[in-house]
């Protein structure tokens, strides 16, 4: 019995001959990610803007027994995004797996937002997404299927201060999930949304975390009282790009301590 729910456990969720492509996997949770596709058995090309940064999690992979190989990238046109799925499709003899990761916010009220920050953000978070991914669709299509991973956010659904061309990208990203599965499904390729509530990565530390009111204002509404880590993220992803989530597409999943749930109000607020 325990080699057939092995053999079983095995065929659902095993990436082994996998191939995957992670941007903005430099660090926090894209670097999280490539490490657990890379420990599932898949050949990950990492994608960042950072050499040295992706150099870290090349070793990150490495030590833990995966193979990895890594391009730069700014992602900042169409071209781009192209070259970059180009090279990891002759790199690896296939793409099988995309997990957009990359994306950047800038923090401001909406009456300071400039149409720089606009642009920046909506390439970075949402054009990027939809380039890399449409040039990954004939290689998917051809092999007879793949799987698609936005990773999205719970700013998609709330509106909080501050980060309102952020949220418009997430939420936008969540529209791209929802139309892509749509008319990608009988090709036999899935696409999903992750996302993911208050996580503490390098980039949130400082901003989120370091800001005292502004924390406390969140573990407030968050039920699990705490930020989630880049590692609480890697069962969602890899239950969304293994064979046994064959017949989910087209949703998003919200990993969140709750927050989604109803952390959201709390005593007074409502």
């Amino acid at each position: 019995m325990e080699t057939g729910a092995r053999t079983y456990l095995e065929r659902q969720f095993s990436l082994t001959g996998k191939a995957a492509l992670v941007t903005g996997a430099s660090g926090g949770i894209g670097r999280a990610f490539a490490a657990a596709l890379a420990g599932a058995g898949a050949r990950v090309c990492v994608h960042g803007r950072s050499r040295e940064r992706l150099r870290e999690t090349e070793s990150l992979i490495a030590e833990a027994g995966g193979e990895t190989v890594s391009f730069t990238a700014e992602l900042s046109d169409v071209e781009s995004c192209r070259e970059l799925v180009d090279l990891t499709h002759e790199t690896l003899g296939g793409l099988d797996i995309l997990v957009n990761t990359a994306g950047m916010n800038r923090r401001k009220p909406i009456e300071q937002v400039t149409q720089d920050d606009f642009d920046t953000v909506i390439a970075a978070n949402l054009r990027s997404a939809l380039f890399v991914s449409q040039a990954a669709y004939p290689i998917m299509k051809a092999a007879g299927g793949g799987k698609v991973v936005h990773v999205g956010s719970v700013t998609s659904n709330y509106g909080l201060g501050g980060v309102a061309t952020y949220g418009m990208s997430k939420s936008a990203l969540a529209h791209l999930t929802r139309s892509m599965a749509v008319e990608w499904a009988a090709d036999g390729i899935q696409v999903n949304c992750l996302a993911p509530g208050f996580i503490l990565t390098p980039l949130t530390e400082e901003p989120i975390w370091g800001d005292a009111s502004r924390s406390s204002w969140l573990l407030a509404r968050i039920p699990a009282k705490r930020p989630g880590r880049p590692e609480e993220l890697v069962g969602a992803l890899l239950f969304l790009v293994a064979p046994g989530s064959s017949y989910l597409t087209g949703q998003t999943l919200f990993v969140d301590g709750g927050f989604t749930a109803g952390g959201w109000w709390r005593d007074g607020d409502g």
